[in-house]
């Protein structure tokens, strides 16, 4: 079982690497990670599981996190209604994706963006547009084409920005880590 001390932290090398392209089929070794991704962002979200095996809450993950230098990342993202009483998620595989089109319209995460690898508190904004459609594969290699609006988008936006080697932290103006914030949405 992935544990969160298995993530690369924000002063590994390995997550400056820019991940290279995935040829298809993919190898049992990817699809293997891929279900272990996805099960560690579905576990970390659920409290009991997340306090009973130690897990920090995440949303996506990417295959360079883990030392792997792929183009692919996982999101798992919660939709349970209010009035639900189970968590449900949508689960997202993105091979060598890229953002096809964006909106002009920019936002940013309120309380401050996240990120597995990076154990710190970071005081900042990071612009990212509010709605992006990502092209991609899927774990079968069919071109999938995905919308994502306000965290959705943001998720995609920070785990490509992963595969590039960019860490969030590194679109915080250092200076002034609020710069830019009257121009854009805060949700």
């Amino acid at each position: 079982m992935l544990k969160t001390k298995d993530i690369l932290d924000e002063k590994d090398k390995r997550l400056r690497l820019i991940s290279k392209e995935v040829k298809f089929p993919l190898t049992k070794k990817d699809k293997d990670l891929i279900d272990t991704m996805i099960k560690y962002l579905h576990d970390s979200q659920i409290d009991e599981l997340a306090e009973k095996y130690d897990l920090r809450p995440g949303m996506g993950m990417s295959a360079i996190q883990l030392g792997v230098p792929k183009r692919y990342f996982v999101v798992v993202n919660e939709i349970t209604e209010e009035d639900d009483e189970e968590q449900k998620f949508d689960t997202y595989i993105l091979i060598n994706p890229k953002i096809i089109s964006n909106s002009m319209e920019q936002i940013y995460v309120d309380e401050g963006e996240g990120c597995l690898s990076v154990n710190r508190p970071v005081e900042g904004i990071v612009p990212r547009y509010a709605r992006v459609t990502m092209e991609a594969y899927d774990i079968e290699g069919r071109k999938i084409h995905i919308r994502g609006r306000e965290e959705l988008a943001i998720c995609f936006q920070h785990e490509l920005d992963h595969l590039n080697g960019i860490l969030f932290t590194d679109h915080i103006d250092p200076k002034n880590p609020f710069k830019g914030k009257d121009q854009m949405r805060g949700i």
